[in-house]
């Protein structure tokens, strides 16, 4: 069994070859953003996924590579696209392609990048690739789906954490979820075990965005890779937003509504309040709890699934990996 560091390492060398091949395609000024988008770097944790799902059950992991490929590249373009929505100016510590090139080419190569994905996924042989497909195919559009509801929040004055834990489950946690069941099923696995492995990367999402977010807000650009407070600055209803909300009563509610609504505060100053705000509700504690909620619903899934501890081991040090464990 090959370990994270070691299926990162082979795909990448892989990745690196398809980077070569997309770098000599014309029009230039398609492709060179989609080169530059791949080779930001990242943990290639899906594709990774992928990998590791697959080799549980078929050691020949050759066979899963353009699965990953495909999964990683669709990835990549759903993060080219949601930077443009975003107003995002940072990703992976690098400019964005909106900002790097134009908005008009970020929306076509991010197009682009889409159709590639599904040329890759076509490279797949094996018995199960109707299956894959449809799987693919729906989380694709699942991951619209949530990205529309997230831009729906955004005008709605009504959303309720619970709406927003739909939508990131549709937007982010679907698509490890997918990489994981996608890999089994490339392998020939049994369906319980494909489907638990689906459930068990649903519920790994979900913990992995709550991260994100609370790092959106806690944590530091050096580590986070993006402008810290972004999420606060745009009255991005995240989880720990709708919670303070939720939360927040009487001169509190009223202050935390102030800062939302005026336009007269400065980012970082408007950062700062609200940060003090959410250590009075106690935002990141209840963002923590929640994290754990999910995080022990995917180690359950670890644990029911029907394969020996010695080859599911890699599946629970990405997830301590990815939650920042140690153990």
């Amino acid at each position: 069994m090959h370990n994270y560091k070691e299926l990162q390492s082979l795909f990448g060398a892989k990745l690196e070859e398809e980077i070569s091949k997309i770098s000599q395609r014309t029009p230039r000024y398609l492709y060179d953003p989609v080169v530059y988008t791949l080779q930001m770097g990242g943990k290639r944790l899906r594709p990774v996924l992928v990998l590791m799902a697959h080799e549980l059950f078929d050691e020949k992991i050759e066979n899963a590579i353009p699965v990953a490929m495909a999964i990683e590249m669709f990835h990549n373009f759903t993060l080219l696209h949601d930077d443009i929505m975003d107003n995002a100016e940072l990703r992976r510590n690098h400019p964005t392609i909106h900002v790097k090139y134009s908005s008009n080419t970020a929306i076509l190569s991010g197009d682009a990048m889409s159709i590639l994905s599904y040329e890759y996924l076509n490279r797949c042989k094996c018995d199960n690739f109707r299956e894959i497909f449809n799987i693919f195919t729906q989380t694709a559009l699942k991951i619209c789906e949530g990205q529309q509801y997230d831009m729906d929040f955004e005008r709605e004055d009504l959303t309720t954490v619970d709406d927003y834990l739909n939508m990131i489950g549709l937007k982010t946690a679907i698509l490890l979820a997918s990489s994981l069941k996608i890999g089994a099923l490339a392998a020939n696995a049994p369906k319980p075990e494909a489907d638990l492995l689906y459930d068990f990367g649903y519920n790994l999402g979900m913990a992995f965005q709550l991260r994100d977010d609370y790092l959106d807000s806690f944590g530091s650009t050096s580590t986070f890779g993006k402008n810290i407070g972004g999420d606060i600055v745009s009255n991005k209803k995240t989880f720990l937003m709708l919670t303070a909300i939720e939360r927040a009563k009487g001169e509190t509610a009223k202050t935390l509504k102030h800062v939302m609504s005026s336009g007269n505060i400065k980012p970082d100053d408007k950062i700062k309040q609200i940060l003090s705000l959410y250590d009075q509700l106690e935002i990141g504690r209840l963002t923590n709890e929640k994290m754990e909620e999910y995080y022990n619903k995917a180690l359950l899934c670890w644990e029911n699934l029907n394969v020996p501890n010695n080859k599911k081991q890699n599946l629970l040090l990405i997830a301590n990996k990815m939650m920042n464990r140690t153990s």
